[in-house]
């Protein structure tokens, strides 16, 4: 039975983390192969099943450690039936790479989470096509019925939620949340920016989200914007607006380099994690409801410490003293 999915606990003020960036870690600092950049994949194999039950235990453990909540997500971003289907897998052989994708989260839940690290296990859905270049683009009937037998199986595999990742036009994201909400699941939608805080379309991330909401009649529980620095996307959350109450997750990247930029890349780009915890913070001030925090390209885990500590000072604070106070204590005899 799904734990959460009823009563979702990033609906509260409580701090959730969520991974960094699972591919880009995956390659360049575990050096595994990821064909067509699908870290499903490595589910085929007892191999890379350790290697993703090694990735998500990590920020379990960090979770736990900050005694904060934390959203699994899982390895499927890639896991839908275009992108299946250049990596040779049929219908029924991606069906049960969905299910093990969620199935892995569970097992991770049940050994990390705690009553103050709530874990919520979200099925991963990506875009149908390129994250970085909408083309063939589908209508909102087209997109609903596309990534539709995606969403049922994570339904049926107990998770909580499903959360679309690098939604690039609206189309598609109308679709997925008119298809989660049809099969009983809760949704989020995480636009994808360019350089100036618009959708690759054009479109203003207000624009966006106002009209995924009129068109679903409010079907996502709430927004994020993944696959962006900060700097691209700050200067457009004005605050005091009524619309940025929506956008409760931010997954950013670690690298300032536009989607052109970080395409044509051959060397990660890590970036700052102690800048870009600061900006973080300092997002929370236009974003009053912004709780649901992790990385996309080039973060890992040192940036999602970066972002929690900088992101709860006070918890922080406390955890610091209390260490100083043990390292001065005498040792007994």
């Amino acid at each position: 039975m799904a734990r959460y999915r009823n009563n979702l606990p990033q609906l509260s003020s409580d701090l959730f983390l969520t991974d960094g960036g699972i591919e880009t870690t995956l390659i360049f600092r575990e050096g595994l192969e990821l064909p067509e950049f699908a870290a499903f994949d490595l589910l085929k194999s007892d191999a890379g099943y350790k290697a993703l039950e090694k990735y998500f235990h990590t920020y379990a453990t960090l979770a736990r450690d900050y005694e904060v909540g934390l959203v699994l997500e899982s390895a499927t971003w890639r896991a839908n039936s275009d992108w299946g289907t250049k990596l040779g897998y049929d219908r029924e052989a991606l069906a049960h790479m969905n299910r093990r994708a969620i199935a892995l989260l569970h097992d991770i839940r049940n050994k990390y989470e705690t009553e103050k690290t709530r874990m919520v296990i979200s099925g991963c859905l990506g875009p149908r096509g390129d994250g970085y270049n909408p083309a063939d683009l589908m209508t909102p009937d087209e997109a609903q019925q596309y990534h539709r037998p995606q969403i049922e199986i994570f339904h049926d595999a107990d998770a909580d939620l499903v959360t679309a990742i690098t939604m690039n036009y609206v189309e598609e994201a109308i679709g997925i949340a008119r298809a989660a909400k049809s099969a009983g699941m809760p949704v989020a939608i995480s636009f994808t920016v360019e350089t100036d805080g618009r959708l690759p379309t054009k479109q203003t991330l207000l624009e966006a989200i106002a009209q995924v909401d009129v068109a679903t009649d409010y079907a996502p529980a709430y927004y994020m914007i993944n696959c962006a620095h900060p700097t691209h996307f700050a200067s457009v959350l004005k605050i005091g607006e009524p619309w940025l109450d929506r956008i409760r997750g931010i997954r950013a990247n670690a690298s300032t380099k536009s989607h052109a930029e970080l395409n044509e890349a051959t060397e990660l780009d890590d970036g700052n994690p102690l800048e870009l915890g600061n900006q973080y913070r300092e997002l929370r001030d236009s974003l009053k409801n912004l709780n649901v925090l992790g990385g996309c390209c080039g973060t890992d885990h040192r940036h999602v410490e970066a972002i929690c500590k900088a992101c709860m000072p006070l918890l922080w604070t406390h955890l610091s003293e209390e260490q100083l106070q043990i390292q001065k204590s005498p040792i007994d005899d």
